[in-house]
């Protein structure tokens, strides 16, 4: 199967990964509303084209941030997104991953399948070192999946990140180059 199937950045046997366009903003809110017992409490993604449209500018335009649609090769569904915020450049050459899955595509290994494209394609294209998931410790799920794609557990910050209203303790969990090389 090629790399690159036509209109993916990158593609495996069962998705591709894309950037996000403001055209997605419909297929993306109703995903999210249909999936909002699956993400919370650990993740709020936009249900509004409001939101949506603040939240897909800030990934296209801020040279700090690059987001990834995961869709399905089989009628192009998108199954989940996966962001790369805080991407320092010069000697750090890293990134921040944030990820979820929307309901219809949970479970079934569509977001490992896109999460593998996202750091290949961030250690190769991008040219990035270094990629870190901060997770809180009772999402099994994305834990899961993060360990599933090679990445270490290399500790645990209290008091990390503020979401809903409180300051939440995270695990992080971070991948390398040279890790993905050796597999």
């Amino acid at each position: 199967m090629p790399e690159n199937a036509p209109g993916y950045l990158a593609a495996g046997p069962r998705v591709g990964i894309r950037h996000f366009t403001y055209a997605d903003g419909a297929e993306f809110t109703a995903r999210t509303r249909e999936s909002k017992d699956l993400h919370q409490p650990w993740l709020f993604p936009p249900g509004s084209a409001d939101a949506y449209a603040a939240y897909a500018g800030r990934l296209i335009q801020d040279p700090t941030k690059a987001g990834f649609l995961v869709c399905e090769r089989d009628g192009g569904a998108i199954a989940g997104f996966i962001n790369i915020n805080n991407i320092v450049e010069g000697g750090f050459l890293s990134g921040a991953l944030g990820y979820g899955a929307f309901a219809h595509a949970a479970g079934r290994g569509l977001m490992g399948e896109g999460l593998g494209l996202v750091v290949r394609y961030a250690f190769g294209k991008m040219g990035l070192h270094r990629l870190e998931i901060n997770v809180q410790p009772g999402n099994a799920a994305s834990i899961a999946l993060a360990r599933r794609c090679g990445f270490r557990l290399e500790g645990f910050s209290p008091d990390f990140i503020y979401m809903d209203g409180a300051w939440r303790d995270h695990e992080r969990w971070a991948i390398t180059a040279e890790m993905t090389r050796s597999r």
